[in-house]
């Protein structure tokens, strides 16, 4: 199998040891999404306890919210082996049945970015998913001949950004979906704490509440700034982190007291510099900031929209009046309509 079918790991094996141990390893050290880990511990008790493979499971949410590490703890709790690709990587049905084929009782398959797999591959995915066999071609022309490959009972983890864009027979295959929140402040808080830990870094309460509360209710992000923060505590000899450090900090990083980065502003900025507020098109708009319109609509978009900043109406994008007062400028009558 092409090694690029499999997840990379980073080439630094202590960062890659580091990066490990901030994911968690089990439901109880995960920290947040109540909800879906109370389902997902019910549904992992029941197949453990009747000796079956899990259903198949569908997360689907903004990024950076843990889907590829819950689908890590789902195959810990449930003790087997995971195998783990995105769908870019898979090109040709050569290529899942590579996958499948390595495959034991039980074992999990984890797809990342599942909306992107290829339609020829999506349709090989059906009967495997359903009934546990595919059936290939082999050879050509008149000696061509179908086989049919049986495979093990296993379970398909597929993690999407945009559930919208997968299509209805494959969606339907899924006997668990979950949608992953944005996390609350609170949570991002403790995430931030342990993370501090792991990486013996000292922080006091403050300090780990400001890095939440402008994470963007994302944990790769309060994992990330924490980094950062530290960086600029420790070149500063700062014993602790503590909130006047990570405000600094965060300043010359270019986060608000939001968690809006600089293209956020920009994004706002334009839609009201150059077409009045809004309406305006994804298109036009991510043309504008330099920015793809596939990056603008799963990464900045999602959390403007739920903060307010930011309203879909059926003719485009248009700044809210929460968006007009971030930036402190006077709200126009078309705001409000």
């Amino acid at each position: 199998m092409d090694d690029e079918l499999m997840a990379s790991e980073p080439t630094d094996e202590k960062e890659a040891s580091l990066e490990r141990s901030l994911r968690p390893q089990t439901l109880a050290q995960y920290i947040g999404q109540d909800t879906v880990k109370h389902q997902l511990q019910v549904y992992i008790s029941a197949a453990s306890s009747r000796e079956e493979s899990l259903d198949h499971v569908l997360l689907y949410g903004p990024p950076g919210l843990g889907k590829t590490t819950l689908a890590m703890v789902i195959a810990n709790e449930m003790h087997v082996r995971i195998k783990t690709t995105s769908g870019p990587a898979i090109e040709r049905p050569g290529d899942v049945i590579a996958l499948l084929n390595e495959l034991q009782p039980g074992d999990i398959l984890f797809i990342d970015e599942i909306h992107r797999l290829p339609r020829v591959v999506e349709e090989m995915l059906y009967s495997a998913m359903e009934d546990f066999y595919v059936d290939i071609v082999v050879g050509q022309g008149p000696t061509a001949h179908p086989v049919h490959f049986p495979l093990p009972p296993f379970t398909l983890i597929g993690a999407t950004t945009r559930a919208g864009l997968l299509s209805a027979p494959l969606r339907d295959r899924f006997g668990i979906v979950e949608h992953m929140n944005y996390y609350t402040t609170s949570d991002l808080e403790e995430i931030t704490l342990r993370s501090a830990d792991i990486l013996a870094t000292n922080i006091v309460k403050e300090g780990a509440h400001e890095i939440a509360r402008r994470s963007r209710g994302t944990p790769r992000i309060a994992n990330r700034l924490l980094k950062r923060v530290r960086d600029f505590a420790e070149v500063g000899g700062q014993a602790a982190i503590d909130a006047p450090i990570v405000d600094h900090a965060l300043q010359v990083l270019g986060v608000d007291e939001l968690g809006l980065d600089d293209v956020d502003i920009k994004l706002l900025t334009t839609m009201i510099k150059f077409y009045n507020g809004g309406p305006v098109g994804l298109n036009t708009l991510a043309a504008n900031i330099g920015e793809e319109a596939d990056t603008v609509a799963e990464v900045y978009e999602p959390y403007l929209l739920q903060i307010g900043m930011i309203k879909r109406t059926p003719r485009g994008r248009m700044v809210t009046e929460a968006g007009y007062a971030h930036l402190n400028l006077p709200v126009p009558p078309s705001a409000n309509a």
